[in-house]
């Protein structure tokens, strides 16, 4: 390869990828091909580094898109809505792809693969969801519930909501799943007392609470694996 083939192949992503892969890539060169095009002044690339450099620390890079909306994203000379949209669809199917991963390997009792099946669901989000599993007797998942949205540092989880869902569904039993937008899954005093009295209805209806995970940015916390549910 001659100087200026080689220089070829340094300014265009399209070419880089065709000759060296997906994993040659930068950030930048990757967005830089879901863009396609720029403008007379910014070539594709350009516009994808000032994409990337929107996020906040010290969520940045590919990470930062999940926190920007379509409207952050067209602050950028030269993307408007579709691109804008182009790039927010990227980070849902990011987000897909790993969720479907995670649930290939999905075991209920075991803490580590709910985490990882929430993870990246739920670790973005800036206000609590909660989340309902009602699973069969063989532990597999007969439906996935959303039960509430919160604030910032609260979450809505009422007992009366879980099991209506839950006999609605005829679960055998349940997990309950949560997030902390902090990103610290550590949990409150009413995080303890809602899921002491959520075991305890469900003792009483025979709808057994196995765990409630609580996600935070990249860890998470399982009342079971504590030892605070049996």
């Amino acid at each position: 390869m001659n100087k200026k083939q080689n220089l070829t192949v340094q300014e265009q992503p399209y070419e880089k990828f065709q000759r060296f892969g997906a994993e040659s890539l930068t950030e930048g060169e990757l967005l830089a091909i879901i863009l396609r095009t720029g403008t007379q002044e910014k070539p594709a690339l350009v516009l994808a580094n000032e994409v990337l450099s929107l996020g906040k620390y010290p969520r940045t890079g590919l990470l930062g898109l999940h926190d920007l909306s379509i409207e952050d994203i067209m602050q950028v000379k030269g993307i408007g809505e579709v691109k804008a949209i182009k790039l927010k669809c990227l980070t849902e199917l990011a987000m897909r792809i790993s969720r479907s991963d995670a649930k290939l390997g999905l075991n209920v009792k075991d803490p580590d693969t709910i985490a990882a099946y929430f993870m990246e669901k739920l670790r973005h989000r800036k206000t609590e969801c909660v989340y309902l599993l009602c699973l069969d007797s063989k532990g597999l998942i007969l439906k996935e519930s959303r039960l509430s949205e919160g604030s910032v540092n609260k979450s809505l989880i009422s007992p009366r909501d879980v099991f209506i869902t839950a006999l609605r569904e005829e679960a055998v039993n349940v997990i309950l799943v949560h997030n902390h937008p902090s990103g610290d899954p550590t949990p409150s005093g009413a995080d303890t007392d809602v899921t002491k009295n959520i075991e305890e209805l469900g003792a009483k209806l025979d709808v057994p609470l196995l765990d409630h995970v609580i996600i935070g940015d990249n860890k998470y916390y399982s009342f079971r694996k504590e030892g605070l549910i049996i």
